[in-house]
């Protein structure tokens, strides 16, 4: 028997990706066989996002800012034909307890001129249905033509690949490694 169980009830429900002007807008439904409480300790724990997908190269939880809103890094990777690019985000999350997640990025500490996420989480039957928003706009050069067409494509497919993982992490078992199919 695998270190990992292989069925998961996760039900990816609606993608989309956008780009509107400069900004890229992502949002997404999805169902997880996961209580709302254990969505809710397993998405405001950036300690945990390297597990969710490759993307992620670097993740971890900062202490509060000067207001005390609890902090957030993250590094991710990504390339664009033969352009390769590290980027960071740093900032402060936002939470209502087992309901709401926002993490919003500082531009003067981050790679992104605008960068916000939300997760809210709400209880359906034994699971949580999350609707996830993350809109986003790059300090940083992106090639024109091809590199719009593929920052979305990987926006869409990592989302797609983390649900598993994301699910195994809420249930309290160990998730497929980041990289397997």
């Amino acid at each position: 028997m695998s270190l990992w169980h292989a069925a998961a009830a996760a039900d990816l429900r609606d993608i989309s990706v956008e780009l509107i002007d400069d900004r890229y807008n992502l949002s997404s439904e999805v169902y997880f066989a996961a209580t709302p409480e254990n969505m809710y300790r397993v998405l405001s724990d950036y300690d945990l996002f390297v597990q969710f997908t490759s993307a992620f190269i670097e993740t971890r939880n900062l202490p509060p800012d000067e207001s005390g809103r609890p902090g957030f890094y993250t590094r991710m990777e990504g390339c664009v034909l033969m352009f390769c690019k590290s980027f960071e985000r740093r900032g402060h999350l936002l939470l209502e307890q087992n309901r709401e997640i926002v993490a919003i990025a500082d531009p003067a500490i981050s790679d992104f001129k605008y960068c916000r996420e939300r997760w809210h989480l709400a209880r359906e039957g034994d699971g949580t249905v999350l609707t996830y928003t993350f809109e986003m706009e790059p300090d940083f050069w992106v090639p024109p033509v091809i590199g719009p067409y593929l920052i979305k494509r990987t926006l869409r497919e990592d989302g797609r690949d983390a649900i598993d993982r994301i699910e195994a992490l809420a249930q309290g078992r160990k998730p497929k490694p980041v990289g397997t199919p």
